[in-house]
């Protein structure tokens, strides 16, 4: 039989640690961003507070406990046959401040733990190194990444799990979706934007700064173990041009060229002409040092890991009504269904999008994160009947394949979004459940914690073994 996808390809399931592991405060771990984000609703914004504050309801302190948890999860994952499992570090358990000069031993521990637990079924972990969880305290004693200090205090953290973890993560990833700075900073850098600051001018000098930082640790981790792959991640907005009016066509470009901006650097090692008149247009003048230049140059990434759970329309009307989708911003595309949280089912833009980057780049691509939101009903002999799951995702993997078999794009695994339902980071809310595992947990933080398998389970388990041949 011929395979679609090499023996080797990475199947398996994404997880951050800010949205499932819980135990916000316990065994030395600080607080961070992702802490003081209160729960919302699919029409209304999740409050980030200054702090924790009394009569707030916190959905990520308790996650779905997987800190405790882990090794019945751990089990689950490798029951469904998975070879990988990305997953993140929280930054504040390692330096719970974050500018700490020695770590947090028993945070380090946890994750020797957790390794070592996926290693023993032959799960290779696959680690976002910053993903929505800045110490807070580096945001109260430093205004998170406007301030260059932190490009130290990160490269310190990078340094110090490069060396613990070297004989155990080979994949790596260094900041979660950075292009989200530029769309909503405070969720993915814990960035307010001051009365009578200018946005642009304090988003991308802090992401300067992410940029410089990870071309530091790509080269710091090159040198600790040159087998180290070490990628980016951005969410990659796939837009349409919604007519054959040039004007449409213009608007698509820029808008996805807000995005391109961000891989630009991290694949090419410079800022693009005109990633520089997009900065200069916006009135953007980043502060720079003498060797900013060459560091961007020597770190580059080995591969891109990204995320992409819809599509988008672009239009040059200001008159036509926008839609909101997952940070994103467009018009409605008449041609797709939406999910019950209004996001555009795009299983075809999957494979633009592979073809996309791969033809900008010409670098491996990993699909670290698509799946669809859903209100699961957990029926009362504990099963769960999500066959609308597994339609999105066989039509997704479906247009997957056809990216490698028919495109030649070089793809190095797939791992669906929350394959263990976790707290929504967008919303707050559990109810918007993306996993293969179903957790007794609500919106109100209610609930056992139990475990349940859903139909997509045996179904995932079924695409593995068969390496994506039987898709039924």
């Amino acid at each position: 039989m011929k395979y679609p996808l090499p023996e080797n390809f990475l199947w398996g399931g994404a997880v951050a640690a800010n949205q499932c592991e819980g135990a916000w405060n316990i065994d030395g771990k600080g607080m961070s961003t992702a802490d003081c984000m209160t729960v919302g609703a699919a029409d209304q914004a999740r409050e980030y507070t200054d702090g924790v504050l009394e009569g707030k309801f916190y959905p990520n302190h308790q996650g779905i406990d997987f800190y405790h948890y882990y090794k019945e999860d751990i089990a689950l994952f490798a029951e469904m046959g998975f070879k990988c499992l990305r997953t993140s570090i929280a930054w504040s358990r390692i330096f719970p401040e974050g500018d700490e000069t020695d770590p947090n031993e028993k945070g380090l521990q946890f994750y020797d733990d957790l390794f070592d637990e996926c290693l023993k079924y032959g799960i290779e972990p696959v680690v976002t190194i910053s993903h929505y969880e800045t110490p807070y305290g580096l945001v109260r004693k430093y205004g998170s990444w406007r301030n260059r200090k932190l490009i130290d205090f990160y490269c310190r953290y990078c340094t110090v799990l490069f060396r613990r973890y070297q004989h155990k993560v080979k994949y790596w990833m260094t900041f979660n979706e950075i292009n989200c700075i530029a769309l909503h900073p405070e969720t993915a850098a814990g960035i307010r934007i001051e009365d009578g600051e200018d946005f642009d001018q304090v988003v991308y000098q802090a992401a300067h700064h992410e940029l410089i930082a990870s071309a530091l640790a790509v080269s710091a981790g090159q040198q600790i173990n040159s087998d180290f792959k070490i990628g980016m991640m951005m969410i990659y907005p796939l837009t349409y041009a919604e007519t054959c009016n040039p004007e449409d066509a213009v608007r698509q470009m820029k808008m996805m060229d807000m995005h391109t901006f961000f891989s630009d650097v991290q694949v090419r090692g410079a800022y693009s002409h005109k990633a520089k008149k997009m900065l200069e247009a916006k009135g953007v003048k980043l502060q720079m040092e003498t060797d900013d230049e060459r560091i961007l140059k020597a770190g580059v990434v080995d591969y891109i890991g990204f995320s992409y759970y819809m599509s988008t329309v672009a239009s040059a009307d200001p008159g036509k009504q926008r839609i909101n989708g997952n940070m994103l911003q467009g018009i409605q595309n008449p041609y797709l269904r939406v999910s019950e949280w209004g996001w555009q089912i795009d299983p075809i833009g999957l494979r633009l999008s592979l073809n996309q980057l791969y033809d900008r780049y010409q670098l491996p691509l990993f699909i670290v994160e698509n799946g669809l939101g859903a209100q699961d009903h957990l029926e009362v002999d504990g099963r769960v009947h999500d066959f609308y799951r597994i339609d999105y995702l066989r039509a997704h993997i479906e247009q997957m394949i056809l990216a490698v078999e028919e495109d030649g794009v070089d793809l190095m695994g797939y791992t669906p979004w929350g394959c263990i339902d976790l707290v929504s980071a967008s919303t707050g809310e559990m109810s918007k459940r993306y996993g293969f595992i179903y957790v007794d947990r609500d919106d109100n933080g209610q609930g056992t914690l139990r475990r349940y398998k859903k139909d997509s389970f045996s179904w995932y388990k079924k695409v593995i073994e068969s390496r994506g041949t039987d898709l039924d």
